[in-house]
């Protein structure tokens, strides 16, 4: 996977950056496993906006991805490796031996006709392979893990993430996050081994803002271009920086405030992240 360049044929163009796509074997994802999304614009149930800076986009299908991994012991080979619009991370058409198709997301290393497999013990310790942590040796690089057993994997699922297996004490593995946070996980909970691929994702430069509202991003307006009546940090004579900490709409901290209340799983983090 390579970054490529575009002749300045524009102004916008001098900066833009994209994806060779090198790695990718199809344009089409296979039909039965995609369904329409429909798209809110940051709206609620009530029409008003409760998340800022939403709407618009290019029109997408939602691939249907296996986060559960839960076809126990049966095989399965790559078929294709595809783009997905919905996330940073390509993802991967899996072809099982009793003929059903899944995706799962694309580690780094994985390739077409390549053996994947998800079991209760322990296997080859390679890309794509998904087993109970229990399993799984210390030092492991993992990706895709859940935080409750069979509710399929929340943690560490975007391009050129991944986290590794510290340690194993009693009931828990100690997972250190792509945010080197330090986090107690019930060693039942299932892992997929290996990093997520894509890796050149997070050195793309969009190069013009129209590129941010193909992706349904719309524009931000600084809270001291406005007025005191829409933002704490509005209105003053001539440019002004507020007088205050950065704050948000509302009159939240936005630098070092901590916003976590979540009291119950306070116990499961050994170490904050580090800044």
């Amino acid at each position: 996977m390579g970054i490529k360049t575009y002749r300045p044929s524009t102004s916008s163009l001098r900066q833009k950056t994209g994806l060779t796509f090198e790695e990718l074997t199809t344009r089409r994802p296979h039909k039965p496993l995609v369904k329409s999304l429909s798209k809110s614009g940051g709206r609620n149930s009530r029409g008003r906006i409760s998340v800022r800076h939403h709407g618009g986009g290019h029109k997408r299908l939602y691939r249907i991805v296996d986060f559960k991994r839960d076809k126990i012991g049966v095989p399965g080979v790559v078929d294709t490796i595809e783009y997905d619009p919905n996330r940073s991370a390509f993802i991967s058409l899996i072809k099982y031996r009793d003929g059903e198709k899944r995706y799962i997301l694309a580690p780094l290393d994985l390739k077409v006709g390549q053996t994947v497999i998800s079991a209760d013990k322990q296997v080859d310790i390679s890309p794509g392979n998904a087993m109970p942590l229990r399993v799984i040796p210390l030092g492991t690089v993992i990706h895709n893990i859940e935080l409750r057993k069979n509710k399929g994997g929340q943690l560490a699922r975007s391009a050129g993430t991944g986290a590794q297996v510290l340690a194993k004490e009693g009931k828990y593995a100690q997972i250190r996050m792509p945010s080197t946070e330090i986090r107690k996980i019930h060693l039942d909970c299932r892992a997929t081994i290996g990093q997520i691929g894509n890796l050149d994702y997070q050195n793309i430069s969009i190069g013009k803002a129209g590129r941010n509202r193909w992706k349904g991003k719309r524009p931000s307006v600084r809270g001291t271009a406005m007025n005191p009546v829409d933002h704490p940090h509005g209105g003053g004579e001539g440019k002004s920086k507020g007088g205050r900490n950065p704050v948000s709409p509302t009159g939240i901290p936005t630098k070092g405030y901590k916003t976590r209340k979540n009291k119950r799983t306070r116990s499961f983090i050994i170490r904050r992240r580090s800044k």
